[in-house]
C-alpha cells in the first residue's frame, strides 16, 4: 500500500470515473486501473464496481475505506505543513483565483510578501464566484476570494469560508453628477438613471427587486470587465453598483454613495477552500499577511 493508491482511489471516488482519475493524476488508465486492483488485492476486499464505460461506483465496505484513505491523506498534508514550517525558507507555488473587485487590494499585499519571501511564486486569476468555487472543489486553485451575502454564506457545502473583509452595497457616480453630494441614496433616486453592472449574483438580485418595486430600469450593459464598467461611470455615461471596496482604487473620479435599501443584505470578501483540504503552510502564512494588511 502507498501514498499514490490512497490518492487514486479517493480521486475515482470523486469523479466515478478511472478514465477522469487517470486524466487527472496525468497517468494512464490502464496505470490507475492497476493501482486500484493491486490495492483491492492487498486488502482483500472489492473497493469499486466497475462497468466497461470504465465508470466506479464504491462498494459499501469501498465506501469505508476511501472515508480512511481521505482522511490519511488529510493528515499526510498536515504532516508536510508541519515539517515545512521549520525550515528557514517559505517556498512553494500559490494559485490564486479571485473576484475582479478587490484585485487592487490583492496585488498590494502580494507585492510586499514576495519581496519578504522570493522563493514562493504566484498564479493569479480573475473569476467569478461559481468559477473559483469549481476550481476549489477541483483542487486547481489553492485560495479563492470570494464575496458571499449572509443568506449565501449557510448555503456552502464542505466549504470553510474566513472572512477579511465586510462590505456594503453602493452606488458608482461620476464626480460631476449630482448625485455625489448625496450622503445616501435611497433606490427612489436611481429610477431615470442609466446603468453599467458587473455580471454578479448579488447586483442581479438586488436589480430584480428594483424592478419589482420600480419597474424597468436602462441598463447600457452588463459586463465581467470592471475596467470597462468604471470607465462609463468615469465618462458619465452611467451610474454603477457594486461593493465598496471595488471603488477604493478610482475613489477620486468614482464617488461611491451609500446605497440604503431595507432589503439590502451585508456582504463579505473572504476566502474559501475545501473543508476536508489541509491548506499550505505557504498558503496559511500568506493568508496570516493577508487578514493583517486588508
Amino acid at each position: 500500500m502507498n501514498i499514490e493508491q490512497l490518492e487514486n482511489i479517493v480521486e475515482v471516488a470523486k469523479t466515478g470515473s478511472l478514465t477522469k482519475a487517470a486524466q487527472q493524476a496525468h497517468v494512464t488508465l490502464s496505470a490507475i486501473s492497476q493501482s486500484i486492483s493491486l490495492l483491492e488485492s492487498e486488502l482483500g476486499i472489492r473497493i469499486f464496481q466497475r462497468s466497461r464505460g470504465q465508470g466506479a461506483v464504491p462498494t459499501p465496505e469501498g465506501q469505508a475505506i476511501i472515508g480512511i484513505a481521505s482522511e490519511v491523506l488529510v493528515k499526510i498534508n498536515e504532516l508536510k505543513a508541519e515539517a515545512q514550517s521549520y525550515t528557514n525558507t517559505v517556498n512553494g507555488l500559490l494559485r490564486i483565483a479571485t473576484i475582479p473587485g478587490p484585485m487592487h487590494l490583492l496585488i498590494d499585499v502580494i507585492s510586499r510578501f514576495k519581496r519578504d519571501y522570493p522563493a514562493v511564486k504566484f498564479e493569479i486569476m480573475e473569476k467569478g464566484p461559481k468559477e473559483i468555487v469549481d476550481l476549489i472543489k477541483q483542487d486547481k486553485i489553492d485560495i479563492g476570494l470570494i464575496a458571499l451575502s449572509e443568506s449565501l454564506l449557510h448555503q456552502q457545502r464542505n466549504l470553510t469560508f474566513q472572512r477579511l473583509l465586510e462590505g456594503k452595497l453602493v452606488v458608482g457616480v461620476n464626480e460631476q453628477s449630482p448625485l455625489r453630494w448625496e450622503h445616501v441614496i435611497t433606490p427612489d433616486k436611481l429610477i431615470n438613471q442609466t446603468f453599467v453592472l458587473y455580471e454578479d449574483e448579488h447586483i442581479r438580485n438586488y436589480m430584480s427587486q428594483f424592478v419589482e418595486t420600480y419597474g424597468g430600469v436602462d441598463i447600457l450593459f452588463i459586463s465581467n470587465n470592471t475596467q470597462a464598467i468604471h470607465n462609463a461611470v468615469k465618462e458619465g455615461i452611467a451610474v454603477t453598483i457594486g461593493i465598496d471596496y471595488s471603488f477604493k482604487e478610482d475613489s477620486q473620479q468614482i464617488i461611491p454613495i451609500t446605497l440604503e435599501s431595507p432589503n439590502i443584505e451585508r456582504f463579505y470578501y473572504g476566502w474559501v477552500h475545501a473543508s476536508d483540504k489541509q491548506i499550505s503552510h505557504v498558503a496559511k502564512r500568506f493568508l496570516n499577511r493577508l487578514k493583517s494588511e486588508l
